[in-house]
């Protein structure tokens, strides 16, 4: 479902084009419409009904299709955001000379949305005194060039040229759709997110939980590694995957979650509670399966309430430190709603809290969200709406203000 952004993924034919499926799939999943704009070449490394099945779009390969709605041109027109990956030299020596003798060529010309390129060759080709040049004339036009990495290659070859991994070409690429923004402008701060839901056992089999996917926690973990933060995750059984590079702990029950997240507390300069943590736990495990045929037709299920997670954290920060928590409520009236976060964040004493509405079909599982943050006051200080990604990013600004 797009959300208003256009991304191009232009792709090439070098092996490590199957790398773009993934790239693919990132875009896709941050809500945006994603367009595929592939060689010739690309398609005899990677097949189209992938790409197509992937972006939820038909594939652009061919300069004379859609003639008549100027296809040339009209897609690099509609672009907010340009990748190139994999990048062969081939294509690198075309973008750097300004041809366009195919509908990749023709897309990147017309198009004024920032470019970004990850390359991928074999080292005495990354090393070649053309290419050298070529990347070197691309980066003086503002080109963002991703890489390449050092390792493995085609065959028993190693050594730089190797294209980066998707997540790292996709962070740069989300930094590029903000230039105004400073790209690293929490380097050297240390983070810790919570995210996803925990699960109380009941019995080896069944547990009480929620329905927290976990994506605005990585997604934030995401956002503060593109501006250079050290980030530790607190991941509680997510439904989707952490990107390589971000240290995860994982943890199941409330308990467990306390117990990791006042660990790595310490010495953090914020902490941003996402997780969805229970409130209340069964008072006994039991440790074999409860069964229908022995408890009847009710079950009686006595349960503890959990530690304030939340309110022990601000109750027990440092000088500087902040301490950042969510509240998820189904309240519908916008007042009232914010008279709830107001109330909850007098009870915590956190500096910040990010205030949503959730629902059957809205912020838990969803790609989007809508969020209010107050400060400690209670005063609003931002509002956002949208991938979860770009809300991220906006709840890292009034972190990276808060911390001054």
């Amino acid at each position: 479902m797009s959300q208003g952004r256009t991304i191009v993924v232009g792709i090439t034919g070098g092996i490590a084009a199957y790398k773009a499926v993934n790239i693919v799939r990132a875009f896709v999943l941050l809500g945006d419409s994603v367009h595929v704009v592939a060689t010739p070449a690309a398609l005899r490394f990677v097949g189209r009904p992938t790409l197509e099945a992937i972006s939820r779009n038909p594939v652009h390969t061919d300069l004379y299709e859609g003639v008549a709605e100027v296809r040339h041109v009209a897609i690099g027109q509609s672009a907010d955001l340009i990748v190139v990956a994999p990048a062969t030299a081939n294509t690198i020596a075309k973008l750097a000379a300004g041809l366009a003798d195919d509908l990749l060529g023709n897309t990147i010309l017309a198009s004024t949305a920032p470019l970004v390129i990850a390359p991928a060759m074999h080292t005495e080709m990354w090393n070649n005194p053309a290419t050298v040049h070529n990347v070197q004339t691309l980066r003086n036009r503002g080109v963002i060039v991703v890489g390449p990495g050092v390792g493995r290659l085609t065959g028993s070859d190693s050594g730089a040229g190797r294209m980066e991994e998707p997540d790292v070409i996709v962070a740069a690429a989300l930094a590029a759709l903000h230039p105004g923004t400073p790209a690293r402008d929490l380097s050297g701060r240390r983070i810790v997110i919570t995210a996803g839901g925990t699960r109380e056992p009941l019995d080896p089999v069944r547990f009480l939980g929620n329905r927290s996917s976990g994506k605005q926690g990585v997604r934030l973990a995401e956002a503060a590694t593109a501006r250079g933060a050290s980030v530790v995750l607190i991941a509680a059984n997510l439904e989707i995957p952490v990107p390589a590079g971000i240290e995860t702990r994982l943890v199941g029950t409330a308990l467990e979650l306390q117990s990791a997240v006042t660990d790595a507390a310490a010495g953090a300069d914020a902490v941003i509670m996402a997780a969805a943590v229970a409130d209340y736990r069964p008072a006994t495990v039991r440790g074999d399966k409860i069964k229908k045929d022995d408890e009847g037709d009710t079950l009686t299920l006595e349960l503890v309430r959990n530690p304030d997670i939340l309110a022990g954290l601000a109750a027990a920060k440092t000088t500087g430190q902040l301490v950042i928590g969510f509240a998820a409520e189904t309240e519908a009236d916008p007042d009232r709603l914010l008279s709830l976060g107001r109330e909850k964040l007098a009870r915590k004493g956190c500096d910040y809290l990010v205030l949503n509405r959730v629902g059957w079909t809205e912020g838990f599982a969803a790609e989007r969200n809508e969020v209010r943050i107050l400060d400690s006051a209670g005063v609003i200080v931002a509002e956002a709406a949208g991938t979860k990604m770009s809300v991220a990013g906006r709840i890292l600004d009034v972190v990276v203000a808060g911390l001054g």
